[in-house]
């Protein structure tokens, strides 16, 4: 069967609080197994008898929605296609000395799109789409930034993002060979 990395989007954030254990109940209730979480932040590593990406969002969705009250936009990845993501951020990062984060398409975006992306940052900041994921190589300080999650949201669509950091870990845990 099939394994995925879903990340939920906005979760454990203001009043939006999904316990990681409810996380697990509900990707097990929605016909998950050998369910795990990473951090708080809405990092899910199922396995899954649906094949196909979009079913698989569309089914925890509707399980998150139910478990949590609130609508928990999922991005999920095979974990052939974390581990290519991961590679692109340490492609990146050899050369940055900033901060760098990592927003997760829902969908592939289009070429004009990213270009507006691309438009969005200021001095000293950077954004680059390869496949699914918008990187945003940041200044040292990312309250300050221009590019943000809600900027690549606004240019396409929905995403989650993360620190390098989680999605390297992630890599390393459940990413193709784990």
């Amino acid at each position: 069967m099939p394994t995925y990395i879903a990340f939920l989007r906005a979760v454990n954030v203001g009043k939006r609080m999904f316990a990681k254990a409810d996380i697990v109940q509900a990707c097990e209730d929605a016909g998950c197994t050998d369910v795990e979480t990473y951090i708080n932040t809405g990092n899910v590593r199922v396995t899954t008898s649906l094949r196909s990406r979009a079913k698989v969002e569309t089914t925890l969705e509707k399980a998150f929605a139910s478990a949590a009250g609130f609508e928990v936009p999922t991005i999920a990845f095979t974990p052939k296609e974390l581990t290519a993501v991961a590679a692109g951020a340490e492609e990146l990062a050899a050369d940055h000395q900033g901060l760098l984060y990592v927003s997760l398409l829902k969908q592939a975006p289009t070429s004009a799109a990213v270009c507006k992306l691309e438009d969005a940052g200021k001095e000293g900041e950077r954004a680059e789409v390869r496949g699914r994921a918008a990187y945003l190589l940041l200044g040292k300080d990312y309250h300050s930034a221009r590019l943000s999650n809600a900027v690549v949201e606004k240019h396409l669509g929905v995403a989650a993002n993360r620190n390098v950091k989680v999605v390297r870990t992630l890599a390393e845990k459940w990413g193709e060979g784990r």
